[in-house]
């Protein structure tokens, strides 16, 4: 399946290329005959053509250097190898089943919304747990996760095998007493056999180790698809002038250098000492760690979605993407950013939310 779908990748590169280059090639020929045909509108066409030659020019060069710096979302997450159909729906399965909260009221959807135009996390600043118990931390879209090696914003977790029963047992979040009870409950569910069967037919029985690779594999395939991939992937009007004068700045001033590779974040850890930007009582990867050196240090979160997954930092403190953009630039990038240039960052990193959701 991977192969073909990288084949199918290809082909619809080569056609947004083919498409351009004919598009060009007609305008080349409409033009000549224009000329023999009205001096004035010829005029007008060839100022036309010329900015559009250099629109083109200015998305390829850009294209040049994202596709380096940055690069595009890969069409599978890594460990998804042997991830069979049965196995990802019977994930699908656990991740909605309200019946895996103590109270019977709650599922991982609930605060990682999935359907319609959700983005995989519910726009709280903190969720409520089972109980209504209110959570520490901001909840993190869970689309892409596959590709992410440090899972939550302490970093106590870094593969998605490991993480995956956390939360059933969490008293913070759904406050199952224990992994034996989620099993139990299972077990005693009918609607569970026939996704069992289908998923491990050589051991049906549902496991630990099964309801953890299901539910991982199931995350793995949350892969988002962007605009800005598209415009990386070859189609050089997938973004306006005024998304690529967003990208260009993006990456002149230097917001890569934490929101890195083709996730633009998710894979590594910053300092936030500034106790303007958060809540101070939090501790970050210290409290895991128990490292000095690790105070104050969260996970840099992706910006894949994140016009979609207000309010952000790691206490949803910072309802508006506007604020979020100048208190980072402030922070790490230390120079006076324009509200113009605010604006054009925005129009960039809309380009990142997958295409059936919504800005």
């Amino acid at each position: 399946m991977r192969i073909r779908s990288l084949n199918i990748h290809k082909i619809k590169s080569s056609f947004v290329t083919f498409t351009v280059l004919y598009f060009l090639t007609f305008n080349v020929y409409t033009c000549k005959n224009i000329i023999t045909q009205n001096n004035e509108s010829d005029f007008l066409t060839n100022i036309l053509f010329v900015s559009f030659l250099n629109d083109i020019a200015y998305s390829n060069n850009l294209q040049s250097i994202a596709k380096t710096k940055i690069g595009s979302l890969p069409v599978s997450s890594p460990g998804s190898e042997n991830d069979t159909i049965a196995i990802v729906e019977l994930g699908n399965k656990i991740f909605r089943d309200i019946n895996l909260s103590e109270n019977r009221i709650q599922a991982c959807i609930t605060c990682h919304p999935l359907n319609g135009r959700s983005a995989g996390m519910d726009r709280q600043s903190t969720s409520r747990g089972t109980f209504g118990q209110l959570g520490k931390r901001n909840t993190p879209t869970i689309l892409n996760i596959g590709f992410s090696n440090v899972i939550f914003w302490d970093g106590r977790r870094n593969q998605l095998y490991d993480q995956a029963i956390d939360p059933f047992i969490n008293p913070m979040e759904m406050s199952l007493p224990s992994e034996t009870e989620l099993i139990q409950r299972i077990q005693n569910d009918p609607t569970y056999q026939e996704y069992f069967i289908n998923a491990f037919p050589e051991d049906p029985n549902p496991t630990l180790h099964h309801v953890r690779t299901s539910i991982s594999a199931f995350e793995r395939s949350l892969i988002s698809n962007s605009r800005y991939d598209d415009f990386i992937n070859g189609n050089l009007i997938a973004m306006t002038r005024q998304e690529l004068d967003g990208l260009k700045l993006f990456m002149e001033i230097g917001c890569t250098n934490c929101h890195s590779g083709f996730t633009l974040g998710g894979n590594g850890f910053g300092r936030l000492e500034n106790p303007s930007l958060y809540n101070p009582n939090d501790l970050g990867k210290f409290e895991v760690t128990g490292d000095p050196n690790d105070r104050y240090v969260f996970k840099v979160p992706s910006l894949r979605n994140v016009s979609l997954t207000q309010p952000y930092f790691h206490d949803g403190s910072v309802s508006t993407l506007n604020e979020a953009i100048e208190r980072m630039n402030a922070y790490e990038l230390n120079r006076n950013i324009q509200k113009q240039e605010i604006d054009t960052l925005i129009l960039f990193l809309k380009t990142l939310s997958d295409k059936t959701k919504t800005n």
